[in-house]
């Protein structure tokens, strides 16, 4: 049989374009997302796809698509952790409430579907990439609850990769830094679009499928002896701190 990999966060974005690369290597993939009019119409025409619509931070949501999953493959070779939710705003203006949903999609939902993914992994081994951000490894204004939830996703990594080691499951995490989403352009300035630009190395955005590859490869037998590691796919972002744009002309 083929490997199997899970998706969560499956409908758009790095989800989508991850399942496509899984796909194009001749994996089975299971994707899943709560956004079932999405992930129907993004899944249609997909062979060797299972979709499924769930909440990656409802427990019983978990519990019900991991038994089917089992039912179905009996198996799972990788698991990408990719749900997410994002809620920008100052310190002072981040209700209780609005931290609370960021961290049950974003801290929860990866503890909820590893933890459940455990037992179909233990006997053959497989692989964990868990996607955080670049906000995760540095601070910015406006980040106060997603800057946590993936800091905690970082350190969630390493605690599965310091445990299930024994069992053959790898875990490593991904960094995006910024990324030519949909949603990212429909919603970065131009101001916002050029300052990214000179404060990255690369001097532009990331691709989806170019952060698709790097998980990809995380996942896949030549990433065999790598685990708990942090991976920060940004350009080179995070490598070059706060810095002056004005110098770099």
């Amino acid at each position: 049989m083929s490997k199997v990999a899970l998706l969560t966060g499956a409908a758009r974005g790095i989800g989508l374009a991850t399942s496509k690369r899984f796909l194009d290597e001749g994996w089975y993939v299971i994707m899943v997302d709560r956004d079932g009019d999405e992930l129907k119409a993004v899944s249609k025409g997909l062979e060797n796809t299972l979709s499924i619509v769930a909440d990656v931070s409802k427990p019983d949501d978990v519990s019900a698509f991991m038994t089917d999953i089992n039912a179905k493959y009996g198996k799972l070779d990788a698991v990408v952790n990719n749900a997410g939710v994002a809620d920008f705003g100052p310190i002072e203006e981040t209700t209780f409430e609005r931290w609370r949903t960021v961290m049950a999609t974003n801290l929860d939902g990866v503890f909820l579907v590893s933890q459940a993914s455990i037992p179909l992994m233990k006997e053959n081994g497989g692989a964990f990439v868990n996607i955080a951000s670049i906000s995760g490894l540095r601070a910015s204004t406006l980040r106060t609850a997603y800057g946590t939830s993936k800091a905690a996703v970082i350190q969630l990594t390493l605690q599965q990769a310091a445990e299930l080691g024994e069992y053959g499951i790898r875990a490593n995490c991904i960094c995006p830094g910024p990324v030519g989403t949909k949603l990212a352009m429909a919603v970065h300035t131009q101001d916002i679009i050029d300052a990214y630009h000179d404060a990255i190395p690369l001097n532009r955005y990331g691709s989806e499928v170019e952060i698709a590859n790097a998980i990809f490869f995380l996942c896949s037998d030549q990433a065999s002896y790598i685990t708990g590691q942090t991976l920060a796919a940004d350009g080179g972002f995070e490598a070059t701190g706060v810095g002056l744009p004005a110098l770099r002309k």
